[in-house]
């Protein structure tokens, strides 16, 4: 069957969009099928769209959801779409491929999972054979995912599991055996449970790949490719992400047919109500800046570039008075997601992570983000200021630049086209507190009681014991 005809067909929106585009120029196909478009650099050129885009929409209300999940929306607060969701919404809603760019914070796990819930309402999985698969890059992004479909699978009476490393397989393979119609799932984690049996990705009928680039960038393609070439042949795929770069060029040509083409943003993914500072800092005047930074009234994420340098500033900021806690990939699930708690109700005030914070993890009112290590490229950067500044909030971005990264982080800030605002520091300087709120630590050192899963010794070839309840955590729209 073809695949642009099974998709229209049906559609309340079909016949409606002739001639009319959102989100990418239409463009004829030639004696080679569509021209591509080119870009410069590592930019990622996106693909010609045949079919024009199905136009926007005002508020949910106006779009082809199940009352269902129009009630859930309502409960939730949420009656206007972000952007990307009204953009893309009506298109994957009628069955089209998208590719989605938007930043951090725009609202993209809506903008696929309402549209995932509404394609299979009303089926029912059988064991072990998904009807829904989202692929993401991380165990934290992956649970952000869940978390936030929660309330709207359950409306519509569908059943979630997750699927990734670092937790029990066997409760993983449980679930899956129960039925679950959809799937959030890390790559690796999910090709251990096809390889024993527990799951079958015939009947996935759509799929998701979340933050693609990050896949790719970590190596993943293999495995997501081997994954794409199990999901039933002409089923749906949206792909969304925050950048997007020549390395998800692959995917979007065997992938992804005829898709419907949308960016919130540029590439560089500017944010209007987020500040840039470049801090310049001498190397024996660094840490004491960091310190006080640290203790700071409110919260703060401080990147790093490796965790046991993270561990080393977790450790030093506890015995000055600061509650900092690290998180990075060192850590087993239950730790960072017991350290990921504690930052969002405030026990911690400052979470101490690597970039496997970078993505995925969403915290209300976060309004500061520190580089104590500047990133390695503009996209990590892009990612890890995208952790404050989200869903129209406003926050700030503070880079430390040693003398010898100088030259290197002004090459990284206009690769990311941003021109931030440049300014030498010292600890207990003025400036430093206007633009950070930082201040002396009290000194008096401080001890956080250690998860239990830190503390009880386990027997050997013990499972740990689950947790009763979840901690609460933000929701990412």
């Amino acid at each position: 069957m073809d695949r642009t005809a099974r998709k229209n067909n049906g559609s309340p929106h079909s016949r409606k969009a002739a001639g009319r585009s959102v989100s990418a120029r239409t463009a004829g196909a030639g004696r080679g099928g569509p021209r591509r478009r080119t870009a410069p650099g590592g930019e990622f050129a996106p693909p010609a769209t045949l079919t024009p885009a199905l136009p926007a929409v005002d508020d949910f209300a106006g779009l082809a959801l199940p009352e269902r999940l129009l009630a859930a929306l309502r409960a939730e607060g949420m009656t206007v779409p972000f952007p990307i969701q009204a953009a893309t919404l009506p298109n994957s809603l009628a069955g089209r491929d998208v590719l989605g760019r938007g930043r951090t914070g725009s609202g993209k796990t809506l903008a696929f999972g309402l549209a995932v819930l509404a394609r299979i309402d009303g089926q029912r999985a059988e064991p072990r054979q998904p009807l829904a698969l989202v692929l993401t890059p991380t165990r934290e992004l992956a649970q952000q995912v869940t978390d936030a479909l929660t309330p709207y699978a359950q409306a519509l009476r569908l059943r979630l599991a997750t699927v990734v490393g670092g937790m029990s397989i066997g409760r993983q393979a449980s679930a899956l055996r129960g039925g679950a119609e959809v799937v959030v799932a890390t790559p690796g984690r999910l090709k251990d449970l096809i390889d024993r049996g527990d799951c079958r990705l015939d009947r996935v009928t759509v799929t998701v790949l979340d933050e693609a680039d990050q896949m790719t960038d970590m190596g993943f393609m293999p495995q997501v490719t081997a994954l794409l070439d199990q999901v039933q042949p002409g089923g749906q795929r949206l792909l969304f992400s925050a950048t997007l770069d020549r390395n998800v060029d692959r995917l979007v040509r065997t992938y992804l047919h005829d898709p419907v083409v949308h960016s919130v943003d540029p590439s560089a993914g500017a944010v209007t109500t987020m500040e840039h500072h470049l801090l310049h800092v001498e190397d024996d005047d660094k840490h004491a800046t960091t310190t006080e930074i640290a203790a700071r009234d409110g919260r703060v994420i401080m990147f790093l570039d490796t965790k046991h340098a993270a561990d080393r500033l977790a450790k030093k900021l506890l015995a000055v008075g600061v509650r900092a806690s690290a998180l990075h990939g060192g850590k087993s699930q239950s730790q960072r997601t017991r350290t990921l708690a504690r930052f969002k109700d405030g026990e911690v005030t400052v979470l101490v992570a690597t970039n496997v914070a970078a993505r995925g993890i969403h915290v209300d009112n976060l309004d500061l983000v520190v580089n104590v290590d500047p990133p390695a490229d503009h996209k990590d950067y892009l990612h890890r200021g995208g952790r404050t500044a989200r869903a129209g909030e406003s926050g700030t971005v503070v880079t430390l630049v040693l003398p010898h990264q100088r030259r290197e982080t002004a090459r990284l800030m206009a690769d990311a086209g941003i021109t931030p605002r440049v300014t030498r520091v010292r600890s207990g300087a003025a400036e430093l507190s206007r633009i950070t709120g930082a201040q002396a630590p009290s000194g008096v050192p401080v001890v956080l009681t250690p998860p239990p899963s830190e503390n009880a010794p386990t027997r050997p070839g013990s499972a740990p014991r689950a947790r009763r309840g979840r901690p609460s955590r933000g929701r990412r729209r």
